[in-house]
């Protein structure tokens, strides 16, 4: 008897026949019996079933009689057939889609339940990396369908649970380029003619309007503005819209006149316009009265004239517009790894920013209720925010590490020798190191410390020596191009910095300048290394002082000649005229003519007074160069109104 041949025909009637009463009976083992039954290898019968699943949903989809739970049963069987290893990966997501593209959306939101209860059976190995493709393009084609402004509870929970299915690495859920949604337009009456806000009080006054119960009295009308409230300030307030969809209008210079100009005067108006935290309570309690506890939200913003009243005493709408500036502040200043070159803000910019951003904070906790918990609270998101930034600039790593697979068999541990093994063997107490080179070498001498230390083991040079020739080619007039001085040789200038490290204390005072190149920074310190050189010593003399201890280090001091004018402010000088000055190190900095910019970038580098003095001494060393002398400093204290700080100066 010949064996029996796979046919699909046959095998999809029968593999119809075993869904069905799989459904009936809610089990999936007349699936796996017709599996088992049927000839042909694995691939081919599962490719049938696929196909006869697909069928049965089709069929109960043209004939209108099944509902949701009929369809939900179906997919469930779905998903057991895959657990078996009866079925494709992929047919539970492609039943999903069939069901959702064919159903309205009443009913779309019904099966979505179903999808946002299974989130962990799709995460699990057997479907993620079949299904996440299909998921994601069927919660992209529900999104189409859905409508932002009508359906946007539903909208939100597609959202959700893509965040809660795709890992937060996940390239494809990230705004890796940080653009914006340039589509969400605020729209509003542009044309000035039809405006109705002018006329409002006026026909106010002349129907004297009666208050009805339940409408606005005396006592809950908000504080009187003193900026009125016409159709200019409408269509300023509107127009800012704009500047938060996309914040890099604020980089012209242009528009950003305008942006400030009007922020200025929306910031004027909120406050002046003074909520009460009483009136706040009240229309609280009456919202929850009115609409049975749920909160009304609306996706755009109502940009009616008539409402413009409303909307400044409202506190939710307040809070609204405080946030959108406090975000495009942080965008701002924020390091962005997709910025352009040109969006740079300049230092009046900053310090704009900086105090609206304390006036808008000011406000948020003036805004009731509970103003000052929301203000906390939305400082620190926003410091949050700059963890996922920063992550985001480095290219958003996994957050998982994975395990380093060592390749290598592990040894087994060799017994430690013991200290009388290998110390003091044989008749001249020799150490052995297991080989005889080593122990050749280990035993030249019989205390290695002290051998370390000898002077024919000293191969540093001194700065005299290392820093001559640079010295000599940075003197202008010998004439040196910069391409054939040695600074600009990578080899000379890390040799040139480990040297600075160990022999010159200007490589750790702290300073001000910023250098672009390596070859920039060492022709700086050989210019203070010059000048610190003795003027009436030659060379061969500098090199023949190195015998002498005392001597040795002229480069590193200062002239100590008390009654040179043109003495310069040595480190221990600074240190101690900024412990003396403290927190008063301000006052200074106006006599040694530092800018605004300077003194914020002071602060920011440290909190602590005495050292923030030293930096205002620093930064005015490195400024001046040959022209920071004592003299000049005394003449700046006095002027500043420190006589005795000047005094004990000019004593030391």
């Amino acid at each position: 008897m010949s064996p029996s041949v796979f046919t699909f025909n046959d095998a999809k009637d029968k593999f119809t026949a075993a869904t069905r009463s799989a459904l009936d009976s809610k089990t999936s083992k007349p699936l796996i019996t017709t599996f088992s039954q049927l000839p042909g290898n694995e691939a081919e019968k599962k490719t049938t079933l696929d196909q006869a699943l697909r069928g049965v949903l089709e069929a109960e989809i043209v004939n209108q009689k099944a509902n949701c739970d009929d369809f939900l049963a179906l997919i469930d069987l779905s998903i057991d057939s895959v657990t078996e290893g009866i079925c494709s990966a992929t047919t539970p997501f492609l039943l999903l889609g069939d069901v959702l593209d064919c159903l309205p959306l009443d009913q779309c939101d019904k099966i979505f339940t179903f999808v946002e209860e299974n989130v962990a059976t799709w995460k699990s190995n057997t479907f993620y990396s079949a299904g996440k493709n299909y998921l994601l393009r069927m919660c992209n084609d529900l999104l189409r369908r859905l409508s932002k402004s009508q359906n946007t509870v539903f909208c939100g929970r597609i959202q959700l649970f893509l965040a809660r299915l795709f890992p937060l690495s996940e390239k494809s859920g990230l705004n890796l380029q940080s653009q914006f949604n340039l589509d969400n337009i605020t729209v509003f009456n542009k044309n000035e003619q039809e405006s109705t806000l002018g006329q409002k009080h006026v026909e106010d006054k002349e129907e004297g309007m009666e208050v009805e119960e339940g409408e606005m009295g005396d006592e809950d009308e908000p504080a009187p503005c003193s900026i009125p409230i016409d159709y200019n300030l409408y269509r300023k307030f509107w127009t800012l819209q704009d500047y938060f969809r996309n914040p890099v209008q604020c980089y012209d210079k242009f528009l950003w006149m305008t942006f400030l100009k009007y922020s200025d005067e929306t910031l004027a108006v909120f406050k002046s316009y003074k909520l009460d935290d009483t009136q706040a309570s009240k229309r609280k309690l009456e919202e929850l009265r009115t609409a049975g506890g749920e909160h009304v939200y609306f996706a755009k913003f109502l940009t009616s004239e008539k409402l413009m009243d409303l909307q400044l005493s409202d506190s939710n709408f307040r809070r609204h517009i405080l946030v959108q500036y406090l975000i495009l502040f942080q965008y701002l200043k924020g390091q962005v790894k997709f910025k352009s070159s040109s969006c740079v803000l300049n230092d009046d910019q900053c310090l704009w920013m900086e105090e609206t951003s304390k006036q808008v904070y000011q406000l948020l906790r003036e805004t009731p209720p509970d103003g000052d918990k929301f203000a906390a609270m939305v400082e620190h998101i926003l410091n949050t925010e700059e963890n996922w930034n920063s992550w985001k600039n480095e290219g958003c790593p996994s957050f998982v590490k994975e395990k380093p697979v060592d390749a290598k068999p592990i040894r087994p541990a060799r017994k430690r020798l013991a200290p009388e093994d290998f110390l003091g063997r044989g008749p001249d107490r020799k150490i052995f190191m297991g080989n005889d080179e080593l122990t050749r070498l280990w035993n030249l001498n019989p205390d290695n410390m002290e051998a370390c230390k000898s002077d024919s083991r000293e191969f540093m040079p001194s700065l005299e020596e290392f820093f001559e020739e640079a010295i000599e080619q940075a003197d202008p007039a010998n004439m040196v191009e910069d391409e054939y001085k040695v600074v600009r040789n990578s080899n000379y200038g890390w040799r040139a910095l480990r040297l600075l490290s160990r022999r010159s204390p200007h490589f750790f005072q702290p300073t001000n300048q910023q250098f672009k190149s390596l070859a920039d920074y060492l022709e700086s310190m050989v210019i203070k290394l010059a000048k610190e050189l003795p003027k009436d010593i030659p060379s061969e003399e500098i090199k023949t002082g190195e015998e002498d201890d005392d001597n040795s280090d002229n480069l590193l001091k200062e002239t100590d000649s008390p009654g040179m004018q043109n003495k310069l402010v040595s480190n221990q000088q600074m240190d101690e005229v900024a412990a003396k000055l403290g927190s008063q190190w301000k006052t200074l900095a106006t006599q040694l003519e530092m800018k605004a910019a300077e003194i914020r970038e002071i602060e920011t580098d440290s909190e602590d007074t005495d050292m923030q003095a030293k930096l205002l001494l620093v930064s005015w060393q490195d400024r001046e160069g040959a022209q920071a002398t004592v003299e000049n400093l005394v003449s700046a204290l006095n002027a500043a109104g420190f006589p005795k700080i000047a005094e004990a100066l000019t004593e030391t």
